[in-house]
């Protein structure tokens, strides 16, 4: 009998362990910064869905914050920060594109002129 006593208090022990997971407040930061930096290059929720579903899920790692669901907390912060850092990356790569394509078009003009002055 004294096992199976052992045995349960080892059981919530290790349960209570688990169930106290350090606030994520590093993360809740960096979170924070992509998600900034994000609509600083011009990343907006409407434009971008990346950077809606970013700020939906920093929005709910906060609300686990507040009920101190910290292992929620910090999944859902991780994942806000990808999305923010994903929603970002897109953004720069449509501009790039954008400049590509106004380079090759001043490249064909002075193509074009420079074969009419021949």
């Amino acid at each position: 009998m004294s096992n199976r006593l052992l045995f349960a208090a080892v059981a919530v022990l290790a349960l209570a362990g688990c169930a106290n997971d350090p606030a994520p407040n590093e993360q809740m930061r960096l979170t924070g910064q992509a998600l900034e930096q994000a609509k600083a290059v011009g990343a907006t929720a409407d434009d971008v869905p990346e950077m809606k579903l970013a700020e939906d899920k920093y929005s709910r790692a906060k609300g686990s914050m507040a009920g101190e669901s910290y292992k929620n907390a910090r999944m859902r912060a991780e994942q806000a920060e990808l999305d923010a850092r994903l929603a970002e990356a897109k953004v720069l790569t449509h501009k790039s594109e954008e400049q590509v394509s106004a380079l090759n078009t001043r490249i064909a003009r002075l193509r074009k002129q420079l074969g009419d002055a021949q």
